[in-house]
């Protein structure tokens, strides 16, 4: 299969990429770098991404930038960008893949923990996670051409604890290889509109 791997480079995207490379080709894209660069908040740069990669059989997204901090700081501002980032972003990235993913192809986007197990200044991570969960739920039964679509929902990843650990109190690091897999089981398998949990 050739997939698409948004947002390669982070912690998620590595495990993705290990996971996959050794059986498919793989095309990564970021914002910065990658073999194709992409702002998903912007729908224009993803429909210039898909010009540029062509018909491809999958699209895995771990990118989506979320605001942290107190809830009472936020401001509607700092809650759009995780809306903005996280939630439209990977929403740009099926809205505009429709044509471009092949038919029984499928959409693999990331959601995260924090709507299950919150911690303290994570309400807006928690928003943009039950966004996306439902997103593919209710998306799951009008896709176009039996493409499907799944979010995969991972705890803090073992090797993002030395960054991130802190912010995680009492949380179980989850392996990078399980979040990897569980990756796999959606672009490789048959399952549409569920909410794949690591953790």
């Amino acid at each position: 299969m050739r997939i698409i791997v948004v947002g390669a480079e982070g912690d998620v995207g590595r495990a993705v990429c290990k996971e996959l490379g050794s059986r498919h080709e793989l095309i990564r894209a970021g914002r910065s770098r990658g073999d194709v660069t992409v702002d998903i908040a912007d729908p224009q740069s993803v429909a210039a991404m898909y010009t540029r990669t062509g018909m491809v059989d999958a699209v895995v997204s771990t990118a989506g930038e979320v605001h942290f901090g107190a809830l009472c700081e936020f401001t509607r501002e700092t809650f759009m960008i995780g809306l903005r980032n996280k939630v439209m972003g990977q929403i740009n990235l099926v809205l505009g893949g429709f044509d471009h993913v092949a038919e029984g192809g499928s959409f693999t986007l990331t959601s995260g923990v924090l709507d299950r197990d919150p911690i303290p200044m994570g309400a807006g991570a928690a928003t943009a996670n039950g966004a996306l969960g439902g997103f593919v739920v209710g998306a799951a039964i009008e896709m176009p051409r039996r493409q499907r679509i799944n979010v995969v929902s991972p705890g803090l990843l073992d090797v993002s604890v030395p960054r991130y650990g802190a912010w995680f109190p009492g949380h179980e690091p989850v392996a990078a290889g399980r979040v990897g897999r569980a990756f796999a089981k959606s672009v490789e398998g048959a399952l549409t509109g569920k909410v794949i949990i690591v953790g």
